[in-house]
This record gives structure tokens, C-alpha cells and sequence, in this order.
């Protein structure tokens, strides 16, 4: 089986000459996924074991990225590019897989204690996310802003929210808006080509406590919607500080000018909020996993080492002056986290801080479980740049570290390994701590479903970010009835083809 795949992995490889992915790309592509499927399923099937099982799974994701081949969703040069590049990590990765099986296989040392030194890596793994997320709880916290500024030394403020076919959200968002005490504020409300006549409505009858309506134009082809959105607010608004949010947004009466002096006193020219979320009526296992989840890969890694600072696009706050000189939403047209860009701007000149609100800015949120599932839909593969050899990275790096703990509490009980049970019971101890905190900081509020429900979440969340690939790469995302894939996906450049 091994030399099948070999020989398939070998004509894979084949696939990316010059003359035989202008004329047979396609073909060829088809004739090498059949047989790399029964090939990996026959051997999974004949041997369970751990590595034919990476294997297997290292297959899955090469199948998907042929039918990218297949599907030639964007332009040639373009799919030559990202296709290889995934061809060649995920065949290497299986070379990788291969090496080390038939490492433990000889070496008697690896063979005997391999079990015991993953439990180690795993219970090493969760203290080290949970001490940094620990840390990054500590960090992100709002204090109170002790320096004095009085109301002529404050800059002008715009608030900009794009609305498209929305609810009653919208009107409860402004209605917190307009009873703020800030003495320098501007309200824009773009109606982003709304479908139906309640949104218009909503934002015209705000008119008389003074927010300006502005009417949305259709994107550009290259443009995503809601960043020509924020184009066309930022192009009308006055403000020295531009905050920009979701209708689910809630701010209490000194919110905005807490905002603004936090952004003052820390000398800072951008500030991203995560905001306390309103937990749904309705017992619903999604509301304490998608939000809750959303907030742990922003809290639980040093995304700064990576030059990557956590950020959430719910409300966030820059200056205008940064944002022109990081060449406006026109430098980044088609990308679904246009905060994060700003972001790694603002933090290259140590301008940037990401805060939780914690009672002391007063910003919630009340987004409804449908709303919050399409937006994860709709960011997590752009998150993992569109990569499959990344999703599946992330997948096995979530499903080692969260989810097989709590597998090896049950299997060394059953096969009265104790110290593998040990170990596995410490993992999950801290995992459950981590993730009882996370939840916590969440909804404000200890719940009971976030002791036991780690190991589903971290399922779920495997299975959505797997779910958004699928949809970007060869169905439709839909975002306020608009698809997403249009400008993200059809690329269309005149790079060089591959040689």
C-alpha cells in the first residue's frame, strides 16, 4: 500500500510540470484521486494504527486540494501557485508521518514509552495555554482611567456602522448610541443597499437626535461589501477617532468617553474591544462554544510574537491619521479581518491595545447564535489564509491538545495505565480551569455547561473551521444575503505561471 501511495505522490508531483498542467491538469488530476482514496481507506482499514491513521487523514486533505485542480475556481496562475505549495507541504508531511513510525517501529525505547511521552506533551501543552491565557486575561483588562481631560482637550469622535437588511438590533444599537455623554460625537449610519425598507427606516428616524443617514453604492467587483462599507464611511466622517461596529452592539451612557480617555492615557492610536456578550434565553450548547471559542484563539496564544495582536471586529477604534497612512480600507479590499491589518500597523509603532470590557467600558453584545455561527463561517478558513495544509495543522494541533486528554482518561482507566491516566487527569483539570475562565470572561458569569463541554467545543469548532473551507472553496459563503467568494476567491492576476 505504501508503494502505491508513493507512486501516486510521485505522479502528483507530476502534475505541476509545465506541459502536463496546461494541457491534462484536470484529467489527471481526477485519475490520481481515485486511487488515493481507496489506497489510504485500504490501508487504514487493514492496519489502525496512529500513523496510518495521520496517513489517512494527510490524504483527505490532498484529495480536497485536487479538487481545487479540478474546481479552478481562480485563475490558473494563481491556483498553479497555491495548489503546488499545498501539494508539496502535505506530501512531505506524510513522508514525515512515515519516518517516524518506522522510527518507533525499530527503536525499542520509542516503541514501549511513545504513550507516555505524548501524555507529556499534552499536559505541557494545556499549561502552556493556559498560563498564557491566564497572562493575557491580566493584560487585556480595562482599568480605570485615573488622567483628567476636560471636554475641550477631547479629540472629535465618529461612529460608523454599516447596516444591510437589519432588525430591531439596529435600532436598540443607536438608541445606546444617542443617549451617550460624549460632548464631541458624530453618528454615520451607511444603509449598505438594504433589500428591504425597515433599515433606511430605522437609521431616518434617528435623524432628529442627530445621526447622519448615509446612502450605500454597490461594491466594486473587488471590493468585499462590508469593506467598501467602512470605505464609504470613512470617507464622510470628520472625526479625529473613528470607532466602527455591529448593530449588536450595546454601549452605556459613558461608554464612548471611557473609550476615548483609555485611548488618551494609554497614548495609543488604536484600540480593539471585547465586549461582555449577552448570554440567549433558549439552552443552546452553541451559545457557550462559538462565542466563547472566538475569544480563546484571541486570548490564548502570543499572537504578538507572531506580529499577528489579537483583535475582534465587534468595536474597535482608530485614528484617522493612522488610518490614511495605512493606505485606508482601499489597501486591503478583499479581506474579511480588515482590524487586523490596522492592528499590525498600530502595533509595529507601539500603538495598539486590545481590551476586554469588563464592566468598566460597558460594551455588550447581543448576537444571535445564527448570526454568530455565519460570521465563524465566514472568517475561519480567511484566518488560516485559505491554506488546507493550515486547517488541517490547526485541526490535529486542536484535536491533540484539547480533545485527546479527555480520550486518554478513558483508555488508560480502562487499561489500567496509571500513569497515563494521571497525566491525562492533570491535562484535563487544566483545560477545564482554561476553559471555565474563557467562558467566564465571555458572559461575566461562572456557567456549569463550561466544566464539561470542552472537549465537544473543541469538535465543534474543528468541524466549523473544516465547514468554511468547504463553503469558500468549492460552494458559497453568504453574508447578508451577498457571497462572500466572489472577491475573495476568483483571483485574477498575472504572476508568472509555474516552471
Amino acid at each position: 500500500m505504501l508503494i502505491i501511495l508513493a507512486i501516486l505522490s510521485l505522479l502528483e508531483l507530476i502534475l505541476w510540470l509545465p506541459p502536463v498542467w496546461r494541457y491534462v491538469r484536470k484529467p489527471l488530476a481526477c485519475l490520481i484521486m481515485v486511487p488515493l482514496s481507496i489506497t489510504s481507506g485500504l490501508l487504514l482499514g487493514t492496519s489502525w494504527r496512529v500513523w496510518t491513521g495521520l496517513l489517512f487523514i494527510g490524504s483527505v486533505y490532498r484529495l480536497i486540494n485536487l479538487l481545487r485542480v479540478v474546481e479552478g475556481r481562480s485563475s490558473v496562475n494563481h491556483t498553479v501557485r497555491v495548489t503546488r505549495r499545498t501539494s508539496l507541504l502535505l506530501i512531505t508531511a506524510q513522508l514525515m508521518v512515515v519516518a517516524a513510525a518506522l522510527a518507533v517501529h525499530h527503536f525499542t525505547p520509542l516503541r514501549t514509552n511513545w504513550r507516555e511521552g505524548l501524555r507529556f506533551v499534552d499536559l505541557l501543552a494545556a499549561l502552556l495555554v493556559a498560563w498564557g491565557t491566564f497572562l493575557h486575561i491580566r493584560k487585556t483588562r480595562a482599568l480605570p482611567v485615573t488622567d483628567n481631560f476636560v471636554d475641550r482637550d477631547l479629540p472629535t469622535l465618529s461612529v460608523a456602522i454599516p447596516a444591510r437588511n437589519e432588525t430591531d438590533d439596529l435600532e436598540a444599537c443607536l438608541q445606546s448610541l444617542v443617549t451617550n455623554s460624549y460632548p464631541k460625537l458624530e453618528i454615520l449610519v451607511l444603509d449598505d443597499c438594504s433589500q428591504d425598507k425597515h433599515t433606511p427606516g430605522i437609521i431616518k428616524d434617528f435623524a432628529h437626535a442627530g445621526v447622519r443617514f448615509l446612502a450605500g453604492k454597490e461594491p466594486p467587483e473587488h471590493w468585499l461589501a462590508k469593506n467598501y462599507a467602512y470605505q464609504q464611511l470613512a470617507t464622510e466622517a470628520n472625526g479625529d477617532i473613528l470607532l466602527f461596529c455591529g448593530v449588536d452592539t450595546r454601549f452605556e451612557p459613558g461608554s464612548l468617553e471611557v473609550m476615548v480617555k483609555t485611548m488618551l492615557s494609554r497614548k495609543k492610536s488604536m484600540l480593539s474591544i471585547m465586549p461582555k456578550n449577552v448570554l440567549q434565553k433558549s439552552w443552546n450548547p452553541e451559545s457557550v462554544i462559538i462565542q466563547p471559542l472566538r475569544y480563546a484563539w484571541e486570548l490564548a496564544f502570543p499572537r504578538r510574537r507572531f506580529k499577528r495582536p489579537p483583535v475582534l471586529s465587534t468595536c474597535w477604534l482608530i485614528r484617522s491619521e493612522l488610518l490614511k497612512a495605512s493606505g485606508g480600507f482601499k489597501a486591503i479590499t478583499n479581506s474579511t479581518s480588515v482590524e487586523s491589518y490596522f492592528a499590525r500597523a498600530a502595533a509595529a509603532r507601539e500603538g495598539y491595545s486590545f481590551l476586554r470590557s469588563a464592566g468598566v467600558l460597558g460594551l455588550t453584545s447581543r448576537k444571535p447564535i445564527p448570526d454568530q455561527r455565519a460570521t465563524a463561517v465566514r472568517t475561519r478558513y480567511p484566518q488560516t489564509h485559505r491554506r488546507p495544509e493550515i486547517v488541517m495543522a490547526v485541526s490535529m494541533l486542536e484535536a491533540v491538545i484539547v480533545v485527546l486528554p479527555y480520550v486518554g482518561v478513558v483508555t488508560a482507566a480502562v487499561a489500567r495505565q496509571w500513569l497515563d491516566f494521571e497525566l491525562s487527569v492533570l491535562s484535563v483539570l487544566v483545560l477545564t480551569v482554561f476553559y471555565i475562565s474563557i467562558v467566564g470572561i465571555t458572559y461575566g458569569r461562572f456557567l456549569v455547561r463550561s466544566v464539561w463541554l470542552l472537549p465537544f467545543a473543541a469538535l465543534y469548532d474543528i468541524g466549523l473551521l473544516n465547514y468554511s473551507m468547504w463553503r469558500y472553496e468549492f460552494r458559497e459563503v453568504i453574508w447578508k444575503d451577498r457571497n462572500v467568494c466572489l472577491p475573495l476567491m476568483h483571483h485574477d492576476d498575472s504572476a508568472p505561471a509555474a516552471s
